[in-house]
């Protein structure tokens, strides 16, 4: 077997609209073609002995019902009856990244195009893990066809490392499936810990539970132990004496002091790092400096308060949970070794590596080693029936410790203590230490102190206590970054098509920037914010529009959508307010094994299915693939049509749609027995006084989009009125340069529905001369390219042919070849010149073409030709 083709969808995608983030693998079976799971001696057994969770229900989560209803197991019977070798590579690579602590189910697979290839596709929670998932499940299955022993452990192990290097922390995602639940999206930012909730202009970020309501200055005292306890003095607050120490001679001064016993920390250190408590000797304190100058240059040294551990979780001003916490321990039974009790211990399924799980595994650092050899035990001790000894001498979840929610017991004292706290630091979100004997009784009557103020606390000992209530203690978080009613989002028109989408993506943003957005929007020529080109090619997939969701000034986003971006790596957003389909037509045919016009309607059909249940589609009523996606939405449904004729049209608006037509010259809006007269087709500049009709149907798109997001008809009368075509506004769309002798069209025409259109144009055109530059298509079926050329030679009189700059694979003599053919072949005596490179081509044109003649450049190489073009136009003015 061999992976040809893997690809990552980290959004709706043409493999599937409502699972995001999926692993799309293309495999080749090779040897194994024709095989099934039951055609294979031994290879049912194998598998199942290898991995006995491929054929039992996983459940987990709230909806793990439905899940298994949806994708059940993959059972011995059905691996007995036959199974797809394909469907059993996505099972397995589900089960290995679920024996990795990843619950992933959602899966399919099905036969590609090609004879012996299969499309195996399949869930991810970290999009390494799954790359590497699909990897090692072809490699597994391989191994059991061909009765070969897979060693499993090695690929369960990296999965579950990738897991803990890439996953959110249990406070981060805590705070993630808050937002989520509440149809606030976020995003990761690119190689970061830093998630924005929210888009653009509405966007908040979190650094695990650092906000950006989160005060820098707030972060700087909590981090300065010596400033927090002086002003937490300041403010009443009970603190344990104590001073900074640098040195050995300033530990004994400090001693002298405060007296035993003791507890020493780095001044800047955090998650109880480098601490030690209980210091009763000199010998222990110097070890205490020692393990705490290892995070920081100055040690606090302070009196020892006697007292249990809690954490109390400031919240915006507002006390929200508190929790008993316990250092790591094991109690012995009078039979087994300590190093045997913390085996048992962590044996418990709460607990796993680092931030896996509820709990962390106790591990025997150097601390722990240290603390039985100040007790005169080693690992092999055992340990008297009943007694509890404390590994750690800091009570931390991340060492291994354990909490009990107390937050119902808390004295109202201690509520408004620990709120004055979070107040006097100055954090928004507030981790608050503190030992006493009771947390029922008010702090200032059992003699406990407030030991340390933490920004950016944990949850984990909140979410998931191992004794106690849990508490939800990210929904108060996302309260305060989101109060009840503030918006998250930002609208967006999302826009896609064979034809016409740039142009009318770029009118729609006209349209909005008029009304006074601050838009950004994506194009096949670039990304532009507020008017300002950031960034420069086809920016027309899910990055792009990602770059301007994540833009902090923008609000209000329009994004031109091409299939590349559905195929290659999904949306870049889940869900859209009016999402406008233009035409499917015979285009990128034959790639990435999309092979029919209707296989692509399927992928250009995504867009319309992401339109949230309020939103609109705005659809070609003329188009029947455009039509038919109706069918398919979850939402109200908009049509527009050149025909006022159109029964479809007539149909829709008596049931009380809405829809937009081309009537008697007009653009028109019918909503039920309402009629809405926009303005003269031939007024917008972007039509050519009417000749234009594929930038009327554009036209008429945009203004049906403009309408149903509430812009009046003078808002859309406007914006259309003013929406001038140019080459800095629409670059290698319809660019017309009048040159003194004659007239230069510049335009992006590159399919047969494309030029069919743009012969309507021409025809209307007149001209001594129509000359055309064209090159032959690399990225196109043979029978596309012979159709597009054919059109090519009926519009004009004369053609230069030349070569474009990336064949991709084909020979140039190739389609020189195929191109002339359909060049003559309605005009067997058309003049043909060959000239391989453009800007050449361009030059002999320029230079020969006769007074009255219109040139038309067909060009993807849209800079290129405008700088040629710039420079023609100055060396006329210079002479």
């Amino acid at each position: 077997m061999k992976i040809i083709d893997l690809r990552t969808m980290r959004g709706p995608s043409y493999w599937s609209v409502k699972h995001y983030r999926l692993i799309v693998c293309k495999v080749d079976l090779q040897a194994l073609t024709g095989e099934w799971s039951n055609t294979l001696p031994g290879f049912a057994e194998r598998l199942t002995a290898l991995l006995p969770g491929i054929g039992q229900p996983h459940e987990t989560g709230r909806h793990s019902s439905k899940q298994l209803a949806k994708h059940p197991p993959l059972t011995q019977e059905q691996l007995a009856n036959g199974e797809p070798l394909g469907h059993v590579i996505q099972h397995v690579a589900l089960e290995l990244q679920r024996q990795a602590g990843m619950p992933v189910f959602w899966g399919k697979s099905y036969p590609a195009h090609e004879q012996g290839v299969e499309y195996v596709v399949f869930a991810y929670q970290e999009e390494r893990a799954g790359r590497y998932a699909a990897q090692a499940a072809v490699e597994l299955v391989e191994a059991l066809c061909k009765g070969e022993d897979f060693i499993l452990k090695p690929v369960i192990d990296e999965l579950h490392d990738i897991r803990e290097e890439e996953f959110f922390g249990p406070s981060t995602w805590s705070i993630v499936a808050e937002a989520a639940s509440r149809n606030i999206p976020y995003i990761q930012l690119k190689n970061s810990s830093i998630i924005q909730l929210g888009y653009g202009v509405n966007q908040r970020r979190i650094w695990a539970t650092t906000t950006t309501l989160t005060s820098h200055a707030g972060v700087e005292v909590a981090g300065n132990k010596n400033r927090t306890k002086a002003m937490l003095a300041d403010g009443g607050v009970p603190v344990p004496r104590g001073t900074t120490v640098y040195s050995e001679d300033g530990l004994r001064d400090a001693i002298e002091e405060l007296g035993f016993p003791i507890v020493t920390k780095p001044l800047d250190g955090n998650h109880g790092k480098g601490a030690t408590i209980r210091i009763t000797n000199w010998e222990d304190a110097v070890a205490g400096l020692k393990a705490a100058k290892e995070y920081s240059r100055a040690v606090i040294v302070e009196q020892f308060v006697e007292g249990d551990d809690y954490r109390l979780l400031v919240v915006n001003g507002k006390l929200i949970a508190a929790a008993k916490r316990t250092p790591a321990a094991v109690t012995g039974t009078g039979e087994h070794t300590i190093q045997q009790l913390i085996d048992k211990v962590n044996e418990d399924p709460r607990r796993g590596v680092g931030h896996e799980k509820v709990l962390t595994s106790i591990k025997a650092d150097q601390h722990t080693l240290d603390i039985l050899k100040n007790r005169e035990l080693t690992l092999e001790s055992v340990l008297p029936a009943g007694e509890t000894l404390y590994l750690k001498s800091t009570a931390n979840i991340s060492t291994g410790g354990t909490a009990t929610d107390v937050t119902d017991l808390m004295d109202p004292y201690n509520v408004l203590l620990a709120e004055r706290v979070a107040g006097i630091v100055g954090l928004d979100i507030c981790g608050i230490d503190l030992l006493t004997s009771d947390i029922a009784i008010p702090l200032n009557k059992t003699r406990g102190a407030v030991i340390e103020v933490n920004a950016a606390p944990g949850f984990r000992m909140h979410i998931a206590p191992t004794e106690g209530l849990p508490r939800n203690v990210a929904a108060p978080v996302v309260d305060m970054l989101f109060p009840p009613g503030a918006p998250t989002r930002i609208p967006i028109i999302a826009i896609t098509g064979t034809n016409g989408k740039t142009t009318t993506t770029r009118l729609i943003a006209h349209m909005v920037a008029t009304k006074g957005y601050k838009v950004g929007f994506t194009t096949t020529d670039g990304i532009y914010i507020q008017g300002v080109q950031l960034q420069k090619g086809d920016c027309t997939g899910g990055q792009s529009a990602e770059f301007v969701l994540r833009d902090p000034t923008v609000n209000y986003a329009v994004l031109e959508t091409a299939r590349g971006g559905m195929l290659r790596s999904g949306l870049g957003f889940y869900t859209c307010d009016i999402a406008v389909v233009t035409n499917v037509a015979a285009d990128h045919l034959g790639m990435r094994d999309i092979y029919t016009v209707e296989e692509m309607a399927a992928v250009k059909g995504v867009l319309p299915r992401t339109v949230r249940k309020n939103g609109w589609a705005v659809l070609n009523a003329d188009d029947d693939l455009v039509y038919d996606m109706a069918r398919t939405v979850d939402c109200r449904v908009a049509l527009f049509s050149m025909n006022e004729h159109n029964p479809r049209i007539q149909e829709h608006v008596e049931a009380g749609g809405v829809a937009a037509v081309y009537e008697e010259g007009y653009i028109t809006i019918y909503k039920n027995s309402y009629k809405l007269r926009i303005d003269r087709a031939a007024e917008f500049p972007v039509t050519f006084g009417g000749r234009a009709t594929f930038n009327i149907e554009n036209s008429l798109a945009a203004a049906l989009a403009g309408y149903l997001a509430g812009f009046d008809k003078d808002d859309i009368k406007t914006a259309l009125r003013t929406f001038v075509p140019s080459a800095t506004k629409t670059p290698g769309r319809m660019n017309v340069y009048k040159f003194p002798r004659f007239e230069v069209i510049v335009d992006y025409a590159h399919n047969t529905a494309g030029i069919t259109k743009f012969a309507e144009f021409m025809d209307a055109t007149p001209a001594t001369r129509k000359i055309g530059v064209v090159s032959g298509l690399g990225d196109r079926r043979d029978e596309d390219t012979l159709g597009f050329s054919r059109i090519a030679g009926r519009i004009f009189d004369e053609v230069i042919l030349r070569q474009d700059r990336d064949l991709r694979g084909k020979s140039a003599e190739f389609l020189q070849e195929i191109m002339t053919r359909g060049l003559r072949l309605d005009k067997p005596e058309l003049p043909i010149n060959y000239i391989e490179n453009e800007l050449e081509a361009i030059d002999h044109v320029l230079a020969t073409a006769p007074e009255g003649a219109v040139i038309t450049l067909l060009t993807e190489n849209i800079a290129g030709v405008l700088k040629k073009l710039d420079e023609y136009e100055a060396s006329l003015k210079s002479e």
